[in-house]
C-alpha cells in the first residue's frame, strides 16, 4: 500500500538526515491520519485513491507557497519546496494528458458535465485533474 511505501521513506528520510524530504512527509503523514480518522468514523479504510487526492491537493499548495517565496526572492527555500513537490510526484500515478482526456471523454455515449465527472472520478481518480477535464469538456 502507498501509506507504508510513505513510512519507510519517511524512516530513510530520518536516517540520511534529510530535513527537506523529512518535514514534506511529516505533513504528509499528519493529513494522510487526519482522513483516516475522518474515514474511520464512517467505517472506512483509507485507500490508495485518498492518498492520491490527498498528494494533488498538498502539490497545489506547495506550489502557492513556492509562488510566495518566488514573490520575496527566497531562492533557497525555492529550492526546497520544488525538491518536495518532486518527490510528491513520484507517488503519484502517471497523469492523463490532455488528449487522453479528450479522446476518453469523446468515447462516452452520456457527455453531460455530471457524467462525465462521475465516470472521471469512478475511472481515473488521481489521475487526472478534475478541472482539468471540466474544461476539456467546454471545449469540446
Amino acid at each position: 500500500m502507498l501509506y507504508d511505501d510513505i513510512k519507510k521513506a519517511n524512516v530513510q528520510a530520518m536516517k540520511d538526515k534529510d530535513s527537506v524530504a523529512r518535514s514534506f512527509y511529516s505533513v504528509l503523514l499528519n493529513k494522510i491520519m487526519l482522513e483516516n480518522i475522518k474515514k474511520r468514523e464512517k467505517g472506512e479504510e483509507v485507500k490508495d485513491e485518498d492518498i492520491f487526492i490527498i498528494l494533488q491537493k498538498t502539490i497545489k499548495e506547495l506550489e502557492e507557497e513556492k509562488l510566495n517565496y518566488q514573490k520575496v526572492n527566497n531562492i533557497e527555500e525555492v529550492s526546497n519546496i520544488s525538491r518536495q513537490i518532486e518527490i510528491a510526484k513520484n507517488y503519484l500515478p502517471k497523469q492523463l494528458s490532455k488528449d487522453e482526456i479528450k479522446e476518453l471523454i469523446l468515447s462516452l455515449s452520456d457527455r453531460s458535465v455530471p457524467a462525465v465527472m462521475k465516470y472521471f472520478k469512478a475511472n481515473y481518480n488521481g489521475q487526472c485533474d478534475m478541472r482539468e477535464v471540466g474544461q476539456i469538456l467546454k471545449e469540446i
